[in-house]
């Protein structure tokens, strides 16, 4: 089962503030809201990969272990993250995955073997995680460009510019990092995206720590991949779920986070949201990138929050439970847009757990948990039951 303290490491995430020696904009600036970004470099870096080779399970976990590596060793400044891990790296990984093990031991799928192989097998993955790589530096730079007009007169500015560039240039030979310098549309989607950094949940209400649209994007991912880990998804179920997982809130980069009682103040209202964001969609975003791209993004994010397949050439939606019993095979390209759901609930859920538990309250918070703890009470999704992970954090 996924532990309580494995969830806690992913939304600590959200309290850790970057650039935070450099004058920066107060929001979008956590190590959430940067490894979240960093999936998005990565997504399109491998979409520019000239075959079929690489390992999409080993892409996405590795970024979930440096994401949990990165928050275990918090703040630490990169120029000194970087020495140390130079001089003392198999030691801090050692240490780093013994101060794990309780957290990433009982999931499901040999995911604590895995992480020690990605720390400590130097050949292990070598493509992947130049990939990987080559989207973390990106991400800084896009962070870094909105940081650098704010300080560009403070001391040793020019020269952290100058240690960004060169990791950069690390990876002029990768087709994607090619690309994303010679096609304006594929870096005005990143940066598309990234607005998604400034776009607060939860906005009627103040609450800690803040998190942003982006930020909960990549905890609805991992725990979407979590559960799928945990009913024993057949890799294109568990990758799917994650990038599903990832998309779904994209559409609110153009209409902003609508908040659920206002989508059902009125009957219907839902439904018209739904066709504004479709529209956006098509107009602003799909218009960026490449035709090749457009079915399978379309997968993700349309209906996203129903489960379905592909079968004979064409989407068919059942129910995730179905898919357990049935299709959970590579051949019908399966995606649970029910757990995606449930955890998309269970993330806010969370949200509003530790913005109480840190004694910031508000009627917006303790309505939110009262509200969706009744609806995961006794349900399974998929062949998995929800109700252990709400009652982790349960303030009712």
């Amino acid at each position: 089962m996924i532990t309580k303290e494995l969830i806690d490491l992913l939304h600590q995430g959200a309290s850790i503030q970057r650039w935070n020696d450099h004058l920066r904009p107060h929001k979008g600036f956590t190590e959430l809201d940067k490894q979240a970004h960093k999936l998005f470099y990565l997504y399109a870096l491998k979409k520019f990969e000239p075959d079929d080779s690489l390992d999409e399970q080993l892409l996405i976990e590795g970024c979930i272990f440096e994401y949990l590596h990165r928050v275990l060793l918090t703040d630490i400044k990169p120029p000194v993250f970087h020495k140390l891990m130079a001089e003392k790296g198999e030691q801090i990984n050692r240490w780093v995955l013994e101060e794990l093990r309780p957290a990433c031991e009982p999931v499901k799928g040999n995911f604590y073997e895995k992480f020690q192989t990605y720390l400590l097998d130097k050949e292990f993955g070598k493509r992947e995680k130049s990939l990987i790589s080559a989207a973390h530096y990106l991400a800084t730079a896009w962070e870094f460009s909105i940081v650098y007009p704010l300080s560009s007169s403070l001391y040793d500015i020019q020269n952290v510019k100058a240690e960004i560039d060169a990791e950069i240039a690390q990876y002029f030979s990768l087709p994607g990092v090619q690309r994303y310098y010679a096609d304006v549309n594929i870096k005005n989607f990143l940066n598309l995206v990234g607005q998604l950094r400034l776009q607060q949940r939860w906005a009627r209400c103040y609450r800690i720590p803040e998190t942003s649209v982006l930020g909960h994007m990549l905890i609805v991912a991992v725990l979407s991949y979590l559960f799928t880990l945990e009913i024993d998804g057949c890799q294109k179920r568990l990758c799917n779920n994650f990038y599903g997982g990832l998309f779904h809130d994209l559409p609110e980069v153009l209409t902003r986070d609508i908040v659920s009682p206002v989508k059902r103040s009125v009957e219907g209202l839902d439904d018209i949201i739904k066709e504004i964001e479709n529209d956006a969609l098509e107009q602003k975003i799909f218009p960026l990138l490449p035709k090749s791209w457009h079915d399978k993004i379309h997968y993700y994010i349309q209906e996203e929050f129903k489960s379905k397949i592909i079968l004979d050439g064409t989407v068919r939606y059942c129910s995730g439970d179905e898919i357990t019993k049935k299709y959970n095979q590579e051949k019908f390209n399966p995606l649970d847009g029910e757990l995606i759901r449930a955890a998309d609930h269970l993330s806010a859920y969370i949200e509003a757990y530790l913005s109480i538990e840190y004694g910031i309250s508000s009627d917006a918070l303790t309505s939110g948990q009262h509200n969706l703890y009744p609806l995961y009470q006794n349900r399974t999704v998929s062949g998995l039951n929800l109700e252990p992970y709400f009652t982790m954090f349960s303030k009712v």
